[in-house]
């Protein structure tokens, strides 16, 4: 569920004053993130990877209240829920969009996640999850390794987004490289920080 809120009983009022009609209001960190752990559960339980860093990044992002807000259309919402977005390859070699819902019961996001990536890549219809939750978008580059990646504001879309493309080892260590992007009314970059950072916590709290 979401609902209109004024700007002025939030955290973010000066940055919904200074930000929301700038012509290029995102911002885009780069972060390298020991995935060691997520390599390793994937390989021993048999989850996918994708899937756990999904995960992960849900579970970072819910304990930030910020990411509970969204600039929609001159707008600032608020949502109850979180999902996360993840593209997938459907069956007529194009790509998908496919949101599930946060939760923190991994074996119930592992479900949703094979669920429904498999009817949208059969189906080739996306499922939009955002007139209820806010999305946080991802898009794996898996067949190149990339330093980071600069998206584009488009004026509609201002939800955060992130991109990573193959992880690499490092002796006996595995790192990914990823682009976090995010608009300026949503969060500063103290928030982005905090996020990445948990993001790194919880991969390395992940189960093996």
């Amino acid at each position: 569920m979401k609902q209109e809120i004024n700007p002025k009983d939030t955290s973010r009022a000066q940055a919904f004053e200074l930000w929301m009609k700038a012509p290029n209001p995102m911002v885009t960190f780069f972060k390298t993130v020991d995935v060691t752990h997520l390599v390793r559960t994937s390989r021993k339980r048999g989850y996918r990877f994708n899937m756990l860093l999904d995960w992960c990044i849900g579970k970072a992002a819910s304990s930030i209240k910020e990411f509970y807000l969204l600039p929609v259309g001159g707008k600032l919402m608020q949502y109850d829920n979180l999902a996360v977005n993840t593209i997938v390859k459907n069956k007529e070699g194009e790509v998908s969009s496919c949101d599930i819902l946060f939760t923190e019961d991994i074996e119930e996001f592992n479900r949703q996640y094979l669920e429904y990536t498999l009817k949208v890549a059969e189906s080739c219809k996306d499922k939009d999850l955002s007139d209820e939750c806010m999305v946080i978008g991802t898009s794996a580059i898996i067949d190149t390794e990339i330093d980071g990646a600069v998206g584009m504001n488009s004026g509609i879309f201002n939800n955060p987004f992130m991109i990573w493309g193959r992880y690499r080892k490092r002796c006996f260590r595995y790192e990914l490289p990823i682009s976090f992007q995010f608009h300026h009314t949503q969060m500063d970059g103290a928030h982005a920080g905090k996020f990445l950072a948990n993001l790194q916590e919880e991969i390395n709290r992940i189960y093996t």
